[in-house]
């Protein structure tokens, strides 16, 4: 016990993460937020996220399950959000894990990731790379399966849906109060260390889209008037569809 209070006061006293909660907080009032299957993340010790990805405030509502579960969750984001000045700021000291995409140093970013699960924190990665534009689950690479493989740390996979109605890819951020932003999550994905690595990627997006046919499924919303469908998708259709084997070995994709 003595251990993990020593692991979760070294973040508490993380001035910069702390101004980012308050200002990302009131965010979270934006919306409603029916959940499921929150209790599959334990509130001590190391836990990996495996997340779809369809909106620019996903990260918010993977904070607010971390928050709700009294955990700091650490992310692998993508290296070009530390070219922005403001971003790269709070980036850098609420101690985010960059990755350089689709190159031969993207590996660095596991060996990161990996030193932060064995201190027994929360990680979370959307293994897709980057946001759908579609709203289905993409195919996803490979550093999730790699990361959970390399730290014996197996994947908790989470569906969401909601979010992309205020802030998805292609269209105007749209604050809204009541826009519910459904969270599920699920069981455990356990990876061998020798398993290999394109058939553990397609079992983990196999478990998010599950994820997500559920989160769709209990959604509480329909479109509001003059809203459109366009955000609307069946829980059928959330499938997983397969990584393409001939990502290069070395790099997170």
């Amino acid at each position: 016990m003595a251990e993990t209070v020593a692991q979760r006061s070294s973040w508490r006293f993380e001035p910069v993460w702390w101004v980012a909660r308050v200002i990302c907080y009131p965010l979270r009032l934006l919306f409603r937020c029916p959940h499921a299957g929150w209790d599959h993340v334990p509130r001590h010790g190391p836990v990996l996220l495996a997340s779809n990805h369809i909106s620019f405030i996903d990260p918010i509502s993977v904070l607010w399950l971390g928050e709700r579960r009294r955990r700091k969750v650490r992310f692998l984001a993508k290296a070009e959000l530390w070219k922005v000045r403001v971003l790269r700021f709070f980036l850098t000291h609420t101690r985010q894990i960059p990755v350089p995409r689709d190159t031969m140093g993207a590996g660095a970013s596991l060996v990161h990731a990996a030193k932060a699960l064995q201190d027994g924190e929360c990680v979370c990665v959307f293994p897709e790379g980057t946001i759908s534009r579609d709203l289905e689950p993409m195919p996803g690479k490979t550093g999730a399966a790699r990361l959970a493989a390399m730290s014996g740390v197996p994947v908790t996979p989470v569906g969401l849906w909601g979010c992309h109605r205020i802030y998805p890819i292609g269209r105007k951020f749209r604050p809204r109060l009541g826009v519910a932003g459904v969270i599920v999550v699920g069981d455990a994905v356990h990876i061998d260390a020798g398993e290999d690595v394109f058939e553990a990627t397609d079992r983990i997006m196999t478990a998010i889209a599950a994820c997500v046919a559920t989160a769709r499924r209990i959604y509480p919303q329909r479109p509001r008037r003059g809203e459109g469908d366009w955000w609307v998708r069946q829980p059928e259709t959330a499938v997983m569809r397969p990584t393409p084997r001939e990502r290069h070995s070395d790099r997170w994709s």
